[in-house]
Formats: C-alpha cells, sequence, structure tokens
C-alpha cells in the first residue's frame, strides 16, 4: 500500500514538474518584460503627463507579469495531461487572473481619466473618496463574475447586500450625509484638492484631501491640519480663492516724498517687485520681437493720489497660489526698503506741528 502511495506521489510529481516549470519560466518572462515597459513609460510620462495616453500607459504597469501568468496557465491546460481536478483548479485560475488584469486596467484607466476630467487637464490628483467609491464598485464587480463563472449564484449574495444596505442606512444617517456631500463637493467642482478655501467660520487652508467623511485643510501656518465633516464644508458660505484662477493680485500701498523722481521711483519698485516674483513665484518673462515683456503677470506701479505728506501709489505683484501672497509680500516689503535706502528715495511719515497760541 505505501508503495503504491509513494509511486502515485512520484507519477504525480512528474505531472507537475512540467506546469512548474511553465509557471516560472512565464512570471520571469513577465518581470523582464514589465521592468523594460515600465522605463518606457516613465519616459514617456515626464512629456505627456496628464494625458489620456500617459493615463492608459500607467495602468499597463505589471500587465506583463499578468499576461505573461495568463499564457502560462493557458499552455498548461491545453497541453498537460493533469488530472481533472487539477485542470479544473488551473482553468479557475486562468479565469480569475483574466479577469483581475481587465478589472485591473479599467479601474485605473477610468479613475485617472475621471480625475482629470474633474481636476483640470494635467493635474491627476483625486479625492481619497472618489478613488474609493470607484475601486470599490469595480473590483465588486470583478469578483461577482468570477463567482458566477465558479458556480456560484450571486443572485442571493446580492439581495442580501440590499436588504444589508438599507439597514445599514438607517443606522448610519450621518455618515452617509458625509459621503453624499462629500460626492456633491466633488462633482460639482466646488472644492478641488490643492484649492485654497476659507469658510465663513474663520477655517482657512489648501484642501488636501476629501474623504468618505471628512475633508483635510492645511493652514498657511503649516503646523496642523483642520479636519472638518464634509457636510459642514457643503452647508457653509465658503470662498474659494483659487476659482475660477489659482493666481491673485497682491496690492502693496507705497508713498515717497514730493522731491522723489517718480520716473525713477517706478524704475526701481519695478526691478524690486520682478527680482521678489521671479524669486518666490517663479515669474518668467516672455519677450516679443521687440524685447518687451508680455507676461499677463508681470507686476505694475500705479500713481494713484497726492496725499498730505507723500504722492501714493500702488504695486501689483502676481502669486500662482493664494497662501504664496505672504512670503512675496514679506519679500518685497524687505526688498523695497533696502533698495530705497540704497537709492537715496524717501518714504515720508506724516508730521503734526501744532502751534500753541498767544495766551
Amino acid at each position: 500500500m505505501e508503495y503504491l502511495m509513494r509511486m502515485d506521489w512520484l507519477k504525480l510529481s512528474e505531472l507537475l514538474f512540467l506546469p512548474a516549470c511553465i509557471l516560472v519560466a512565464s512570471l520571469t518572462l513577465g518581470i523582464m518584460i514589465n521592468r523594460v515597459l515600465t522605463q518606457r513609460i516613465d519616459r514617456t510620462l515626464k512629456t505627456e503627463e496628464g494625458s489620456v495616453k500617459s493615463i492608459f500607459l500607467h495602468a499597463l504597469r505589471g500587465i506583463p507579469i499578468n499576461f505573461c501568468l495568463m499564457s502560462g496557465l493557458y499552455w498548461i491546460v491545453n497541453t498537460s495531461k493533469l488530472p481533472d481536478g487539477l485542470m479544473r483548479i488551473f482553468s479557475y485560475i486562468l479565469f480569475t487572473v483574466i479577469v483581475f488584469t481587465l478589472t485591473r486596467v479599467v479601474e485605473r484607466t477610468l479613475s485617472g481619466v475621471i480625475s482629470v476630467k474633474l481636476s483640470g487637464a494635467g493635474d491627476v490628483t483625486s479625492s481619497t473618496l472618489l478613488n474609493t467609491i470607484f475601486k470599490t464598485v469595480i473590483y465588486a464587480s470583478g469578483i461577482l463574475i468570477i463567482l458566477q463563472y465558479y458556480g456560484i449564484s450571486v443572485a442571493p449574495i446580492l439581495t442580501a447586500m440590499g436588504v444589508g444596505g438599507m439597514a445599514v442606512a438607517l443606522g448610519l444617517q450621518e455618515t452617509l450625509a458625509n459621503i453624499f456631500s462629500g460626492l456633491q463637493l466633488i462633482l460639482s467642482k466646488q472644492l478641488r484638492i490643492n484649492d485654497y478655501i476659507k469658510l465663513a467660520s474663520g477655517e482657512e487652508g489648501r484642501v488636501t484631501d476629501i474623504t468618505w467623511r471628512l475633508t483635510t485643510i492645511m493652514p498657511p501656518s503649516e503646523g496642523s491640519v483642520v479636519v472638518i465633516p464634509n457636510k459642514n464644508i457643503a452647508g457653509a458660505i465658503t470662498t474659494n480663492y483659487s476659482r475660477p484662477r489659482d493666481d491673485i493680485i497682491i496690492t502693496v500701498p507705497i508713498g515717497v516724498s514730493y522731491d522723489s523722481d517718480l520716473e525713477h521711483v517706478e524704475r526701481v519698485t519695478m526691478e524690486v517687485a520682478l527680482a521678489v516674483q521671479k524669486r518666490t513665484d517663479g515669474y518668467e518673462e516672455l519677450l516679443d520681437s521687440r524685447g518687451v515683456d508680455r507676461n499677463p503677470l508681470r507686476p505694475a506701479v500705479r500713481f494713484y493720489n497726492f496725499g498730505d505728506s507723500s504722492i501714493d501709489f500702488n504695486v501689483f505683484l502676481h502669486a500662482h497660489q493664494f497662501d504664496v501672497q505672504y512670503l512675496m509680500k514679506h519679500e518685497f516689503i524687505k526688498d523695497i526698503t533696502k533698495r530705497y535706502r540704497e537709492e537715496g528715495i524717501n518714504i515720508p511719515f506724516p508730521i503734526r506741528t501744532i502751534v500753541k497760541g498767544d495766551d
């Protein structure tokens, strides 16, 4: 009896040796192809980031491994003389790998395209809430297809999920309110990741994430985060400083003495403003054929008033993001004060002379 069992194990080992070699060879070939493809994808993504092509290429990461594994399993199923039970197991594994691969590509592609459409071209950032919902729906569909292939009826599962969902909905009304409020914020494009907002209650900062229950905001200090329920933001009066455009205009009022050369003042002020914008916000000049800067974000100086002790003007600076204004204004005030002192330009302060009348 032991001899017969030993012979059966040896026979089974011989039968499994070739399938095992095929699987190892398939995985090795898949890993090698995936490395080469990944390098080419990375080079393409650097030049076409945010395009549909780059999203689809990103979705193909790791697919060569699955494809080679599928080819190996298909080879085993059609050429090996394994027992019917093992053949059925390999068939199940082959179908599972095929469905998982297609599901993975579809999920990555759709999530990337929708993220670009909702966030704007070139910005592939998306919220945790939206990614979680899409991944759950797409992968759940793939699991149901696999169960159906295995001969497991999915109708009772769907019925149980429907009844259980109603019970869960009654017990988690507040949580569901936050989920649907988060979806409303995303789909209506009221908020995007990286938008700078300020609520009527006083909280302000840059949106870093929208989850299934909470929205996370990073204040300008960057020392902590503010976490707010989605339904509170959906029902609050909110100022979005990143809509419709991200760049903002910063106004800095200045006054110079009446004996100043205004042409000289304007020239010096523009030099400082340009230098500060380049240093803090990456400003780039757009010169035309005559060498004139035509960048619409170019700073400007505008005189507007004869004050009591000075000629007043405003300096208009541009920042691509709302929270850059604090650093830009800080640097500009320091630099302009230093430069005015070097150039002998006087910033007067009000002087009042009190004349005491005769008794």
